[in-house]
């Protein structure tokens, strides 16, 4: 009887495979960056580049304000041009969002995502990410006519050039995360 049951369990079917994890999933074994998923390395990478940007940006316009009482003219401070003060107030903003995201980024490559479950996760981001890269493409070209009326020499009209072209990278960078937050949005609806 002993050879009749080795006999059927060799004829037997093998066992039914297992479904495949989540590419965005990981083992909790695994603790290599070699490892993790390459999407939520460039993300974690792009993120950082747009909180580097977005705080260059917002940095430029505040850097030239002038200190000593001589130089206190209102054409000298962006405040006076609302133009400035809205491409500003943007970046921001903006610096704020790629703050959080780079935080989520990093919880979650820490601690498997329990900050924010996935799939309220990628709604965030998919949303988000869109409305940031409206408001960084609006505030730069609303600030280019500003600058266009600025006389050349002025300090403010190279420090508002130099916070115009980090938020347009920092825009482009931003529509790069919009990609791949559609990307996961849509392999989440698609699973």
């Amino acid at each position: 009887m002993s050879n009749a049951t080795a006999s059927v369990s060799a004829y037997t079917s093998p066992q039914p495979q297992l479904p495949t994890p989540s590419p965005y999933s990981f083992s909790v074994a695994s603790i290599r960056w070699s490892s993790r998923p390459p999407i939520q390395v460039v993300n974690l990478v792009l993120r950082f580049l747009a909180l580097v940007l977005a705080f260059g940006s917002a940095l430029s316009l505040v850097a030239i304000s002038p200190r000593n009482s001589k130089l206190k003219n209102q054409s000298f401070r962006f405040c006076s041009h609302p133009e400035l003060l809205y491409c500003f107030s943007v970046n921001v903003l903006s610096f704020l969002y790629a703050a959080y995201q780079l935080f989520k980024c990093i919880c979650d490559i820490a601690h498997r995502g329990i900050f924010i479950s996935d799939m309220v996760s990628d709604y965030i981001s998919f949303i988000f990410d869109q409305l940031a890269g409206y408001l960084l493409i609006s505030s730069s070209s609303v600030a280019v006519p500003a600058i266009q009326q600025m006389e050349n020499g002025n300090s403010l009209k190279n420090a508002a050039v130099v916070s115009i072209s980090m938020s347009f990278a920092s825009f482009l960078i931003i529509a790069a995360n919009a990609l791949l937050s559609g990307y996961k949005f849509c392999k989440r609806i698609i699973w």
